[in-house]
């Protein structure tokens, strides 16, 4: 596949070919649009029941995914779901309610308290739907008892700054919460209960998931002191005794609470690297997806790319006895991490580009684009940015290093004063990072 490929582009005329940052741009679009709530809920609206259907949900493609989902449910409906400021739809039938993102807020935890009293009213010929999308783990925010909505703030924050992955901050997070970690399953049991999931997570875990409050959780406390140890946090001081206490496990798989519990993934990262994949092949340009469930310190994950455009912009990139040969497309997604040292702006993509650019040095050929599929990359107003084979010296006629801007983790900047940021607004969907690197 890949020699048939490679044959076939050394054919294409140059002026066929779409600028290379219109070409990434279209790859992403395409991505976007395989996660698309109102297209991925299509065909996995669950059958009535003889009772009520409650709908709550939580994450960035909340509204979204609410909104398809009533466009087609026929018989009556109620519920309500959260998402983060500024990613609201008008729905008919299920509230939509807005909360902080990445760090929890009063909003959201009056949110979540909704919801489990809603659960709590579930009887056996009921059925709760429950929407979950990446940012859902952070929105959903209702503190165990003896903490406070301050305790959850400050530990997150922390986590939030350490480079600790999605699983591991998730981890601790369900060990917080009475409603996260299947704890919002156990409060609608013995009603039938239907998870429709975007991923955002590497290895579409369900439990990792907006931290699975309507899934079995494999995790416990001693993973949660551990994550926390792993890290060096040691405050609060409450959060620290409750997770030594551990009073109350969540529920585990095989709990009779998750008897009448369904699981469906509808959108995935791979889906979208699948569909970036299919708009690259009809730009006659090869795309190598490496993988969806990429993870790391996101200039670490860069240098790793860096040499893998290197080797196959010197023609060396083999698969088997087939030798990949530029027009080609590196794909991959994930989420990386960025461990906060410097006092910049920046979330991980352009983290991540700022990193490569510094490994590349300026190598010709080479263009990438690095985007959160949410349109928001860490707590920016941008979704992330594009690098081009003259960035670093651009940039350096105005007077911005880009060693100097790493070290202060100044992404963010670095590619505002080249006006190369990617600004989409919230996209109301959710499939974590995307990267495309493309080799001319």
């Amino acid at each position: 596949m890949a020699a048939h490929l490679a044959i076939r582009n050394r054919s294409v005329s140059a002026r066929d070919q779409l600028p290379p940052g219109t070409f990434l741009r279209s790859l992403f679009d395409a991505a976007l649009a395989a996660a698309d709530p109102q297209l991925a809920l299509a065909e996995h609206i669950p059958a009535a029941v003889t009772g009520r259907t409650v709908v709550t949900g939580a994450g960035k493609a909340a509204a979204a995914m609410a909104q398809a989902f009533a466009a087609r449910w026929p018989g009556p409906l109620e519920g309500l779901v959260l998402t983060r400021y500024g990613h609201a739809l008008p729905c008919e039938r299920i509230e939509i309610c807005e909360g902080g993102h990445p760090v929890p807020d009063a909003a959201g935890e009056r949110a979540a308290r909704r919801m489990i009293e809603l659960a709590h009213q579930l009887g056996p010929d009921d059925q709760l739907v429950f929407l979950a999308s990446g940012g859902g783990s952070a929105l959903l925010t209702l503190p165990a008892p003896g903490l406070s909505l301050a305790d959850k703030q400050a530990v997150t924050r922390a986590l939030l700054r350490s480079g600790a992955s999605i699983g591991e901050i998730n981890t601790v997070r369900k060990h917080l919460s009475a409603i996260k970690g299947g704890r919002l399953a156990a409060a609608a049991a013995p009603a039938q209960i239907v998870t429709l999931a975007i991923s955002d997570v590497p290895g579409d875990d369900p439990a990792v998931i907006a931290s699975g409050p309507t899934v079995p959780d494999p995790t416990t406390f001693a993973d949660a002191r551990a994550v926390l140890a792993k890290y060096g946090i040691g405050e609060p001081r409450a959060v620290l005794r409750h997770l030594e206490t551990a009073a109350e496990e969540t529920p585990k798989p095989g709990d009779p609470v998750f008897a009448r519990a369904r699981f469906q993934l509808v959108a995935s990262p791979q889906g979208a690297l699948r569909a970036a994949a299919a708009a690259a092949m009809r730009q006659n340009v090869v795309p190598i997806v490496l993988s969806d469930r990429i993870e790391g310190e996101a200039r670490e994950v860069a240098r790793v790319h860096a040499a893998l455009a290197l080797q196959l912009r010197a023609g060396e990139f083999r698969v088997g006895n087939d030798v990949v040969r530029p027009p080609a497309v590196l794909l991959s997604g994930g989420e990386t991490t960025v461990t906060v040292a410097g006092a910049g702006r920046g979330g991980r993509n352009v983290e991540f580009l700022l990193a490569l650019a510094v490994a590349l040095n300026g190598a010709g050929d080479i263009t990438a684009l690095a985007c959160d599929t949410d349109g928001i990359d860490g707590t920016e107003n941008n979704a992330g940015a594009i690098l081009y084979p003259e960035s670093i010296a651009r940039a350096a006629a105005l007077g911005v290093s880009a060693k100097a801007a790493l070290a202060d983790n100044d992404g963010y900047g670095f590619f505002a004063a080249l006006g190369d940021l990617v600004v989409t607004g919230p996209t109301l969907t959710n499939v974590n990072d995307f990267r495309a690197i493309l080799v001319a």
